[in-house]
């Protein structure tokens, strides 16, 4: 039993290491490629390997990249910094042609800690410059790309500086003064490399590297305005602003037979070149910083996204430019600048007032600019940047105006409707009322007027007045003619109620006395619209608006019920009232049982 758990321990532990085995990733201690590039040689393409390798990296990044013409041991220089042999680091080519294409990565970083924090620093080898078959804006594009992913940028130089040399720094110039040159005290948005500028010769003849460089910078005369020396005096003026973003330093050749460097180790190298490249490798170490964009660091999935943000803006033109780069930079904080001014605009129920919503657009849009101003990218090709989020903040504007015109159009049209629904129904109230038509109309302009807003308002104001004015003169017309007869039918049913329900002699002769006069005065005149001049008309239709409507009792609402309760209350007096013999004080007809069924009326 103890063999068995002890065999059965063993295979747990074998298929572990197994499984372990199995789900390692890939070796990345390799160069891998980056960036390589498209069949034409003219502009770069993204490399999976390598991105993949980086994007593992979960600590702050810093980059090392070497630059230089072609052939001029950039591949040996970076496996001398990493302690590595040729024939397992960077590639390192003896022919006339390149060895390196695009740009390369070794996969595994050198863990390092600055300021109390790990950063993962990475090696990168570039194509060089000037090689057989390639145009300049492929060479522009591999140093733009260097300039900005890294945090050291090392000018690898043989022998000297050249015209042609300075003259390539012209965009880590522009860079610089695009992303370096923030107002002190707030955050970098964005750190251009430290340039180290690597001179590798053997005898300097009593001049520091660093005079070389100074010397190398020094305006040139142009006496005759030759613009040409403008523009190269023009960069040399320029560079004075990384002058505290710069380092030389001089690296003697390793060894006369450089085609052999590769098989030499360290104790057949010029021993002046292994200390020099000692003190190199402290100066990098000395002067690197982890990679900052926006004022943070960047890790290895933000490196990546970062490195195809500038991939697209280099191969968006033929030429890169810093006025392309900054545009790419600057298009996710537009995005939150359009985000900010939308969310301030929505804040804003629509419909609103023309002017309110004008009001709204100045603030939103003033919030958005001080935004962009505190976290955009560069200060002279931002111009373009600031130009595109006033369009773009115009179009969302233009958005918001349409919207509030169709919301103030569409609320303005139910009011309306509700109004002419309105009017309709009192142009055909059961009881004619003035005094109730009035409150009405008085109530309808009164919530048109206050709940009506924004651009639509102004033409929904005409249609309501017109509308409003149609619908009054319409029942003024018809009121005086349905209260007409309305009185006329009162009037007879008067005098059947008070001649055989009740048999009030009072009321059937006031009854009789009304139709009397409306018929006569009627006939008389020729018509009934002279009546409605007269006086005792108007005291008829005072007295009808008093009692049809007011504002405890409207009468046109309540007639039916009133009527029913009226019926009911007369039913039960002449049902059970009089039976209990109870004594009217009213001058009712005399009863007939008590005279006989012939007896005559009493007065």
């Amino acid at each position: 039993m103890g063999v068995s758990r002890w065999v059965l321990s063993i295979w747990v532990i074998f298929s572990g290491f197994l499984l372990y085995g199995s789900s390692e990733p890939e070796d990345f201690r390799r160069a891998l490629p980056i960036l390589e590039p498209d069949p034409g040689h003219t502009k770069l393409r993204l490399a999976r390997e390598g991105l993949d390798a980086i994007e593992r990296i979960t600590t702050p990044i810093a980059a090392v990249a070497v630059i230089g013409p072609y052939r001029s041991g950039k591949s040996f220089l970076l496996n001398q910094l990493l302690s590595l042999q040729c024939d397992e680091g960077f590639g390192v080519g003896h022919m006339r042609d390149t060895k390196t294409k695009g740009i390369w990565v070794w996969g595994t970083p050198v863990e390092v800690v600055i300021d109390g924090t790990k950063v993962s620093v990475l090696y990168l080898d570039t194509e060089g410059f000037e090689s057989v078959g390639k145009s300049n804006v492929y060479d522009d594009r591999i140093f733009a790309l260097a300039t900005v992913m890294s945090s050291v940028l090392i000018y690898n130089l043989p022998e000297t500086i050249r015209e042609a040399d300075i003259s390539r720094l012209s965009f880590a110039v522009e860079i610089a003064e695009e992303f370096y040159g923030r107002v002190k005290g707030q955050d970098v948005a964005f750190e251009p490399a430290k340039l180290l500028w690597l001179i590798q010769r053997d005898f300097l003849q009593g001049k520091s590297v660093q005079e070389m460089v100074n010397e190398a910078l020094q305006q040139v005369p142009n006496n005759n305005g030759d613009k040409n020396i403008d523009q190269v005096n023009q960069i040399r003026e320029s560079l004075a602003i990384m002058g505290n973003n710069s380092t030389a330093f001089s690296l003697p050749q390793p060894h006369l037979q450089r085609t052999k460097l590769c098989e030499l180790k360290d104790g057949e190298l010029e021993p002046m070149y292994v200390k020099k490249r000692e003190q190199l490798k402290q100066l990098v170490t000395s002067i690197i910083r982890p990679k900052i964009v926006q004022g943070k660091h960047l890790s290895g999935k933000e490196f990546v996204s970062f490195l195809e943000q500038i991939l697209e803006a280099l191969n968006e033109g033929e030429i890169p430019s810093t006025g392309s780069l900054v545009e790419v930079f600057n298009k996710a904080i537009l995005e939150r600048c359009l985000k900010l001014y939308s969310q301030r605009m929505e804040r804003f129920g629509l419909p609103v007032p023309e002017d309110t919503l004008q009001q709204a657009h100045d603030e939103s849009e003033k919030e958005a600019r001080k935004l962009f101003d505190e976290q955009h990218f560069g200060r002279y090709h931002a111009q373009q940047s600031v130009l595109k989020l006033k369009d773009e903040i115009e179009k969302v504007y233009r958005n918001f105006l349409l919207a509030n015109e169709y919301q103030s159009s569409k609320l303005c049209e139910t009011l309306y409707t509700k109004c002419e629904d309105l009017m309709d129904e009192l142009q055909v109230l059961r009881l004619p009322s003035m005094a109730k038509f009035n409150a009405g109309f008085l109530q309808c302009n009164r919530s048109f007027e206050k709940d009506c807003v924004g651009p639509s308002k102004e033409a929904y104001e005409k249609r309501i007045v017109k509308m409003l004015g149609k619908s009054r003169s319409l029942f003024i017309k018809d009121y005086n003619n349905r209260l007409f007869n309305w009185l006329v039918a009162f009037s007879l049913v008067m005098v059947v109620v008070g001649r055989f329900v009740i048999k009030f002699i009072l009321l059937e002769i006031g009854a009789w006395m009304m139709f009397i006069f409306l018929e006569t005065y009627t006939r008389m005149f020729w018509s009934a619209e002279s009546l409605y001049y007269n006086p005792a008309w108007h005291f008829i239709v005072a007295t009808w608006e008093t009692i049809v409507y007011s504002p405890l009792l409207d009468l046109d609402r309540w007639a039916i019920p009133i009527g029913i309760l009226l019926i009911i209350l007369l039913l039960y007096w002449r049902c059970c009232g009089r039976r209990h013999g109870a004594r009217s004080l009213l001058p009712l007809y005399n009863n007939p049982r008590k005279g006989g069924r012939n007896r005559p009326r009493s007065d």
